[in-house]
């Protein structure tokens, strides 16, 4: 049987969506805890042991609590919105390598024959294997979640609800620049969008947050905006929004939205490691074949993964939230220009074939005129003016 036969694909997909909804409950019991922690709280611990046992409640909560939809609502919409949030979070994960994979065999020339009769004899760790636009796949399916945002906060007929997903469209719309921005100099390198591909370069090559520390920094910052988390969840903020898009939903749907989320975040959470931390690549350890080598790469890969979840969950409870007027002053004003100065110094470094480690010295070089030109931006002087103005009163009411 070929091994990219139908069933293996169907095999493949209900394997990976049936361990990304059970990693999703998991995220949600690990969240609370480390949150506990870091508040010196306790934590879920009565369901189970250790409270192991409290997602399970969760999702049986969810399903049975009364699924209220509201009379003012567009029913239709405020339906679909749910369920398109979660579908294209899924979606995206379909080109992400999750285990060791060949890179992709290009054009069919005679030299490139056995490279693919060799890829194909191996089960390559990914639903859509080969696709030259993988990680442009991630971002263009990525970013159709706005719309489940935007339909939910609009058929809510919520003036909170509206609000936080305008806020969301915005949020979007301008970190997914930087995002897409950030990787060009190492695609430069790599030679293709495939995400086996850059994996393997990152093999022979080392890997990118080497090279390109700050176009690393940049894609992290925007992946944050992207899932809406903290320090960025100015979609959701409950101290002015209620719940913000999601302020109208309960039962299952508003679990489906908490879904989408999540899986958003595991998503990214593999292209962190994927794109800039070699993927299952691991020096002097993950170079054979043999079936303990598999094991190794996947183990790797899956724990580079859950690092970047743990520091995803870590800053939720580091970061106070920006203001909305801070959130895009930070993509217009600092990321883009950066990503456009950091995709030049990339592109002389490739074109006069200088040494890899100049691209990393100049992201430093970089990082820190930019840190000094913030630390030298005045600020609007409010705080003086405000004591004149009071002393002012006092004088004046003092006969």
């Amino acid at each position: 049987m070929p091994p990219f036969s139908l069933i293996l694909t169907v095999i493949t997909i209900a394997v990976a969506l049936l361990v990304v909804l059970n990693t999703v409950a998991l995220l949600t019991l690990a969240e609370r805890k480390i949150s506990a922690y870091m508040q010196d709280r306790i934590g879920p611990n009565r369901v189970g042991p250790l409270g192991l046992l409290q997602p399970f409640v969760d999702g049986v909560k969810m399903f049975l609590k009364e699924d209220i939809i509201p009379s003012h609502v567009d029913k239709v919409f405020f339906i679909l919105a749910p369920a398109i949030a979660t579908a294209t979070a899924l979606l995206a994960f379909a080109v992400v390598p999750f285990g060791p994979t060949m890179p992709a065999p290009g054009p069919a020339t005679p030299a490139d024959f056995g490279q693919a009769q060799e890829q194909y004899q191996h089960y390559q760790y990914v639903i859509a294997p080969g696709v030259d636009i993988g990680i442009l796949w991630v971002f263009s399916i990525s970013s159709l979640a706005v719309y489940g945002i935007i339909l939910g906060g609009w058929s809510s007929n919520n003036k909170y609800s509206i609000l936080g997903s305008l806020r969301s469209s915005a949020q979007i719309i301008s970190y997914e620049i930087p995002l897409g921005m950030s990787i060009l100099g190492l695609v430069l390198y790599s030679g293709s969008l495939n995400l086996e591909k850059i994996i393997h370069w990152q093999a022979i090559h080392g890997w990118n947050v080497i090279y390109h520390p700050l176009a690393f920094l940049m894609f992290m910052t925007s992946v944050f905006a992207e899932c809406n988390r903290l320090p960025f969840d100015l979609p959701e903020a409950e101290q002015e929004l209620v719940g913000g898009y999601h302020t109208e939903y309960s039962s299952i749907k508003f679990a489906l939205f908490m879904l989408g989320e999540y899986a958003h975040m595991i998503t990214t959470s593999f292209l962190l490691a994927i794109v800039f931390f070699g993927g299952w690549h691991m020096p002097w350890v993950t170079g054979g074949t043999e079936w303990w080598h598999t094991a190794l790469k996947l183990v790797f890969l899956c724990g580079k993964a859950g690092l970047f979840i743990l520091m995803y969950m870590l800053i939720r409870w580091t970061l106070p939230r920006f203001r909305f007027d801070q959130l895009m002053g930070l993509a217009w004003k600092v990321l883009i220009p950066l990503s456009i100065v950091n995709l030049l110094c990339a592109m002389i470094v490739r074109e006069f074939q200088l040494p890899l480690i100049c691209i990393t010295a100049t992201s430093i070089v970089l990082l820190f005129a930019m840190g000094y030109a913030a630390s030298k931006v005045i600020a609007p002087n409010v705080r003086p003016q405000r004591t004149r103005n009071v002393h002012r009163n006092i004088e004046a009411s003092v006969p």
